[in-house]
């Protein structure tokens, strides 16, 4: 038989045309009994083949800040694709990779000057975990090895992000992690925060794990601390006021290097640049995705405190100090897009606007609080989570439901997990579009109950 016709006969014994596609955090089988597609979007909006039109409540995946298809990222992107087609990073570079790097550093806290590129969050995470190994290395604390994350953490899917991770479903498929991790507690309580608007008055106790696990361990073996400022992917929660203060002042107390995690955060989410700065707390190191595209072109990245870079630059000159990248750091497309991206940002004032909304948006996704199988809301800056009480015997499957009739009948998406409905709109979402959100998700939940 030849080639063409093995292809064929193959072809012909595939059910659809979207049998080939394995696609991630999906359950394969359900999805394509009855996909859920888009294919093009504008603004608020996606569009589905069929001509429907999806208002997107979750800015992709946590990403498109600036709503979709922006005509100025469009358009760089385009020149860039006509112009620098793709530039090697390891030992050359192209220019625009190193204006944009001096407009994130420009926006992030004092110290933090040096912007090392990605493109995934999970590859910054990896990277921020290795740039931790290294700098206590550099400054002969070979012995500091081990990581602290904390419990319900997300930070992606490398091995690195798993262990330090602590999203409990996101690990138990993969055995082998890296060894030498602790975690902190997880900083919510039902039973003390339930239905908080912003930060919690409870939970910054919580912190004194870390003093606690230095105790267990002792400092010398560990290299860095790793938390999500917010935690947005297990469901929306915010820091306990004083929190990432004292874990601060602990790590610096202990020589342990603190990793922000702001994949979520960064780029307006919290109406800040960065949730360092929203509150105030400057980490050695801050992981950043997702916004800093508006989720156009893959792109990520690390800021480096100078203290972490410096202790680097030594040795021959000839030598890289830093045995780490990717083929495709810094990109000419992802480049292009985050310089208009952040421009566009700066432009609109959409950092300002996120912050500006933020008391209309929590006051709208907590009127949801008497719908029907509520058992907590959470929100600060333009993201809110709506936990349901979950059905006996299938935790998990009355958000599931949630998520398939907002799409197929209400024309929304949503995001879930576990039983919690996550909201985290693109930050040009206007006051009417907040209240059809809310109006939207509430018939959601009666469906659902």
């Amino acid at each position: 038989m030849s080639l063409d016709n093995e292809t064929q006969d193959r072809t012909q014994s595939v059910p659809n045309e979207l049998e080939s596609h394995w696609i991630p955090f999906t359950p394969n089988r359900e999805f394509k009994k009855a996909p859920r597609l888009v294919s093009s979007a504008d603004g608020m909006y996606y569009t589905t083949p069929d001509s429907r039109r999806i208002l997107d409540a979750t800015a992709g995946l946590w990403c498109v800040n600036a709503g979709h298809c922006r005509k100025p990222i469009v358009e760089a992107i385009q020149t860039a694709a006509g112009t620098l087609d793709y530039a090697p990073h390891f030992q050359f570079g192209h220019p625009s990779s190193f204006k944009l790097a001096s407009e994130i550093s420009m926006s992030a806290p004092e110290g933090l000057d040096y912007v090392f590129f990605g493109n995934s969050g999970s590859e910054a995470v990896d990277s921020a975990l290795k740039m931790a190994l290294a700098y206590q290395r550099a400054i002969g604390e070979g012995t500091r090895t081990r990581f602290i994350g904390r419990e319900r953490g997300y930070h992606g899917v490398g091995f690195g992000g798993i262990s330090v991770g602590g999203m409990v479903a996101n690990r138990k498929q993969f055995a082998t992690q890296l060894p030498n991790v602790d975690h902190l507690r997880a900083t919510y309580s039902h039973e003390h925060q339930a239905f908080t608007k912003g930060q919690p008055e409870w939970g910054a106790h919580l912190a004194e794990d870390l003093e606690r696990l230095v105790a267990l361990h002792d400092a010398s073996t560990i290299a860095a601390v790793i938390v999500e400022p917010m935690a947005g992917s297990t469901g929306v929660l915010p820091p306990p006021k004083g929190y990432l203060e004292r874990l601060r002042e602990i790590a610096s107390k202990h020589g342990i290097l603190l990793i922000f995690d702001e994949v979520i955060c960064g780029f307006g989410r919290l109406g800040a640049s960065f949730a360092a700065e929203r509150f105030g707390v400057t980490p050695d190191l801050i992981t950043f995705a997702k916004g800093v595209t508006s989720g156009t072109v893959p792109l990520s990245g690390v800021i480096a405190h100078k203290m972490v870079y410096e202790s680097m630059m030594e040795g021959p000159e000839h030598l890289p100090e830093f045995l780490h990248g990717y083929t495709y750091s810094a990109h000419p497309l992802g480049v292009a897009a985050g310089l208009a991206t952040i421009k566009l940002y700066r432009d609109e004032g959409l950092y300002q606007r996120a912050a500006e909304l933020e008391p209309l948006f929590a006051d709208a996704v907590h009127s949801l609080k008497d719908a029907p199988g509520v058992t907590d809301i959470r929100t600060l800056g333009l993201a809110g989570a709506i936990d349901l009480e979950s059905r006996e015997g299938a935790p998990g499957e009355r958000a599931f439901d949630a998520m398939r009739y907002a799409f197929h009948e209400l024309d929304i998406m949503i995001r879930i997990t576990g039983d919690t409905i996550a909201l985290s709109p693109p930050l040009i979402v206007s006051e009417d579009e907040i209240g059809v959100i809310t109006d939207k998700v509430r018939n959601i939940i009666g469906k659902v109950s």
